[in-house]
């Protein structure tokens, strides 16, 4: 029998397309509702405002209580993406009435409080920049987050104006390769390496721009990135799908942040087989590494992400090349900035499906746009 899955995100498309692939009838509550979110799903839920808003209590729940209502089956539980992280209270309380197929509250709280979890790595030893919770006294070459921000949209350079915040942290910048380890934790580790970047825009310096899938043997320091794997999934007592964001430099990976859930990077690690997914499921439902395997092409895949730069519009008719996703509706309307789609490049090596990402980006910036003028 197909098991039913709930599926809970700010984009619930990456996740259930994987669910799909691996053999689940997923029900998504996001905050986009795209085409391709709709397509996969076997029912979804668009939660209006809840990317300016962050995710509320009564909402969420009257729409996952919708899913179940009218769901084929009893859905085994719930997993969430983005949109989660600095929301402890919310996933308990989900977790109590749907079972979060994933981290639990405690390992979410030892991620995401920069108070617990530097004060960790410093006791392993593991490298990170220097962090702080005031601001330091001479701003230069420091940034400041929110504490549980995703997508690097919450990130912006201390200046002198800078002040502490109950919400806020601060640490070195560090200039260098942006690597992100994807590790399935349960009775052993699996790992998918992958290079990332950022797509600045005015008043978004550090927003992500997107990721393409790394070989080891082209990874610096991977060891470094391993060993701190391996020490944080027990330490920590992670399970599933698990992201750990480092930046490389000067023969040095410095953790940046882990983020307890499937990550931006399901895109270009997953297989046909949905085996990401598969394997995220067994090891937080059994504590087994099942099915991460998977048919691979051989070649690197990159998925970049397309902000509105050009300003706000309500999209028309669109005739969306097949490289696409997150595809809106005609009539989304879509604020300065905002995500707009994913473009897909494939080629042999990762610099050369970073390059036809990143031509597909302007190619479908100008169909759209344009599209939009007609």
């Amino acid at each position: 029998m197909t098991s039913t899955i709930l599926i809970a995100a700010f984009s619930g498309r990456s996740l259930a397309q994987s669910a799909r692939r691996a053999g689940y009838v997923p029900l998504v509550a996001d905050a986009f509702g795209d085409q391709d979110t709709r397509a996969a799903a076997h029912d979804f839920r668009s939660l209006d405002g809840a990317m300016q808003t962050g995710f509320r209590a009564k909402p969420l729940l009257a729409a996952l209580n919708e899913l179940i209502a009218a769901a084929p089956s009893k859905p085994i539980g719930l997993v969430l993406g983005s949109g989660f992280e600095d929301k402890p209270r919310l996933v308990d309380l989900l977790d109590q009435r749907y079972g979060v197929i994933g981290c639990g509250v405690e390992a979410l709280t030892a991620c995401k409080d920069p108070k617990i979890f530097f004060p960790v790595l410093d006791e392993l030893g593991i490298a990170h920049p220097e962090t702080r919770m005031t601001p330091p006294d001479n701003c230069e070459g420091w940034i400041t987050k929110r504490i549980g921000g995703s997508g690097g949209r919450h990130i912006r350079d201390c200046t002198a104006t800078s002040r502490a915040k109950p919400r806020r942290y601060f640490q070195k910048r560090i200039e260098g390769t942006r690597i992100s380890v994807s590790a399935i934790v349960a009775d052993g580790i699996a790992t998918d390496m992958t290079r990332q970047w950022c797509s600045p825009a005015p008043g978004q310096p550090y927003q992500y721009g997107g990721a393409v899938s790394v070989p080891y043997s082209d990874t610096p320091d991977q060891l470094q990135m391993l060993m701190a794997v391996d020490q944080l999934a027990r330490g920590l007592e992670l399970r599933g799908l698990v992201s750990f964001d480092f930046i490389v430099a000067n023969g040095t990976a410095y953790l940046l942040e882990i983020n307890p859930r499937p990550g931006a990077s399901l895109d270009v690690i997953d297989t046909v087989e949905g085996s990401r997914f598969h394997a995220h499921v067994a090891a937080c439902r059994d504590g087994k590494l099942d099915q991460w395997g998977g048919s691979s092409t051989g070649l690197a895949k990159a998925a970049a992400i397309l902000h509105a730069g050009r300003g706000a519009l309500t999209l028309g008719p669109t005739n969306w090349p097949e490289w696409t996703a997150d595809r809106g509706a005609p009539g989304t309307h879509v604020p300065a900035g905002a995500p707009l789609a994913t473009v897909f490049g494939e080629a042999e090596t990762p610099d050369a499906a970073v390059a036809l990402a990143r031509a597909r980006l302007a190619e479908l910036e100008s169909l759209i746009y344009e599209s939009t003028k007609s």
